[in-house]
Order: C-alpha cells, then structure tokens, then sequence
C-alpha cells in the first residue's frame, strides 16, 4: 500500500466516528436521565444464612460503582432507592472425593444458588420505578481445609453474580 492510501485510510476512519456518531448512537447509560443516583436500602433476609445481606448489599454497592451508571448515595440524597431480599440459598455438591479409601465418598466441590429479589422506587411516588424483579446468581467452590470459609466465599461470588444482574436489569431497564 502506498501513501497516498494510508492517507487516505486514516483520514476515513474519524469521518466514519463522526457519521455513526451523528446518527444517533452514543455511548454510556441507557438509564432515565433524570435518575442519577441510587441507594441500597438494608437487604432483607429469607435465608438462615446470615452473612448473606451483607455479602449482597456490598456486591451491590460494587457493582454499581463498577458499571457507572448510577453513583451510591445513601437514602437521603439518592434520586431511586433500591429494595432487595434473599430468597433463597441453595447448595448442591458437584464433585466428589475418594482419596480416604474407595468405599467413602465425600463431597470436595458445591454449586451454590442464590435468589435475590428487588425492586427500584423513586421516594415519593406510588409506582416503583422498576418492577420487582428475581436474579439467580451462581458460583462453585471446593473445600480446601475450612468447609465455612469455603461456603462463605462461594456466597460471596454468588451474590456478586447476582448484583452484576440486578445491575444490568435496573440501569438497562428503559
């Protein structure tokens, strides 16, 4: 290629940014311009897993402040408040381990689902501003040494699933 045709290919490639650009199409939030902030109001507890609340609201408080569509304020201050509990935690062993003797089988690795359920309203109006909605959020873990740090951990992956698409559904939900 000559450089007359490099030339020419740089110069077509900020035209073709500036054309797509005025057609329309933009990057960032699809969320309703006038909704720019978000609390995280105290997530309820279905569950006997009482770590679980805190593990969500901070995946949730992360998750929002990762996507950047909305910035966590508190109760007060925020333009939406969203209201979330744990439903339901389930916990299902997925790998085995024989290494004892070949007659016992213990388990060395779980699948864990949590059920998380939330709406988003705006303080003072009747009608929420996102209907209630149920996210499943899973992860696996093995047992190493501690089954309940191992269990913890998996919680916690498994609610930072489910926040990434409590995220998604309340910032894209126009």
């Amino acid at each position: 290629m000559n450089s007359i045709g490099k030339v020419l290919i740089c110069a077509a490639i900020p035209l073709l940014c500036l054309a797509v650009s005025g057609c329309g199409y933009h990057l960032g939030s699809v969320m309703h311009p006038q909704v720019k902030t978000i609390a995280i109001a105290p997530v309820k507890n279905e569950t006997l897993e009482e770590m679980a609340t805190p593990f969500m609201r901070q995946a949730l408080s992360e998750q929002f402040e990762l996507d950047n569509s909305l910035r966590v304020k508190t109760v007060d201050e925020a333009d939406c408040v969203l209201y979330g509990m744990v439903t339901n935690i389930k916990t299902t062993a997925i790998g085995f381990d024989s290494t004892n003797n070949e007659q016992t089988y213990t388990p060395a690795e779980f699948s864990l689902e949590i059920t998380f359920e939330f709406n988003v309203i705006i303080p003072g109006r009747s009608k929420s501003l996102i209907n209630t909605r149920q996210v499943t959020g899973r992860a696996s873990y093995q047992v190493a040494a501690d089954n309940d740090i191992a269990r913890r951990r998996g919680i916690q992956q498994a609610c930072r699933d489910a926040a990434q698409k409590a995220v998604v559904y309340t910032v894209e939900a126009w």
